[in-house]
């Protein structure tokens, strides 16, 4: 993918997330975690770094990693336009390597849904108890399974922008409480035509109570299971489930 390309795409990642109140994931972040005096958070699973941001200018000293190149140029580059000092690495979540230190581990914005093996879901956990100092903070959220089976079968979806549009298509998966997504991008070039670019994505979720054993098997205690910005458990229509362990 070229430059203009990736930070197209870029544009069109943030606007299918933009329903994401990045403020308060970072207020929920901070009031667990307590202020970031310099404390040192690991953002798994960073995509465009707009949470990693946020965090930086709340005074973390920020490592991001993600899967995708493209993502992590963008995020460089909104780093670098911000003045903001920040690490990033072009790693599976599953397979991360060569993180310690950290105070604080966060794996946001359903990145984890991407991750859809259980095994390699304990991986994560596992890597992340690794990375982190005695005492840290694991924070993430994950699909719950009525969005899985219920609100993602509203598609398709639609968005229409001056320079980007998209349609998304979701079906059922193959395995339990996943969710197969093909999304057709029309990038808008400077000629005025548009390019077209096609996207698959797989997600899979797991109930709550698999998330807690995984965790507790990679030596975690869950402090706590939430849902949808409420601080309260989660119930049958849950959208989005908030986990908070501890090393």
């Amino acid at each position: 993918m070229t430059g203009d390309s990736y930070r197209a795409f870029a544009s069109v990642y943030d606007l299918l997330m933009e329903d994401i109140p990045y403020g308060q994931y970072a207020d929920w972040v901070r009031d667990i975690a307590g202020p970031a005096g310099g404390r040192a958070l690991l953002d798994i699973g960073c995509g465009t770094g707009v949470l990693s941001e946020r965090f930086a200018k709340d005074g973390y000293r920020v490592t991001g990693i993600d899967l995708s190149g493209d993502m992590l140029a963008a995020a460089r580059e909104r780093f670098a336009e911000a003045g903001l000092e920040g690490t990033f690495f072009e790693q599976p979540m599953q397979a991360m390597e060569g993180h310690s230190g950290y105070d604080v581990a966060v794996i946001a914005i359903d990145s984890l849904n991407y991750v859809t093996a259980q095994e390699e879901v304990a991986a994560v956990f596992r890597h992340a108890y690794d990375a982190l100092n005695a005492g840290g903070h694991l924070l993430f959220d994950v699909h719950s399974p009525y969005k899985m089976t219920e609100l993602f079968m509203d598609g398709p979806f639609t968005a229409d922008l001056d320079s980007v549009s998209y349609i998304w298509h979701t079906y059922p998966g193959v395995e339990p409480l996943s969710v197969e997504s093909e999304i057709s991008f029309f990038i808008r070039r400077p000629d005025g035509l548009y390019e077209r670019q096609e996207e698959f994505h797989l997600q899979r979720s797991y109930p709550p109570d698999t998330y807690v054993r995984l965790l507790s098997e990679a030596g975690f205690r869950v402090r706590s299971v939430t849902a949808d910005w409420t601080g309260d458990a989660p119930e049958s229509d849950s959208e989005r489930i908030f986990f908070h362990a501890e090393k």
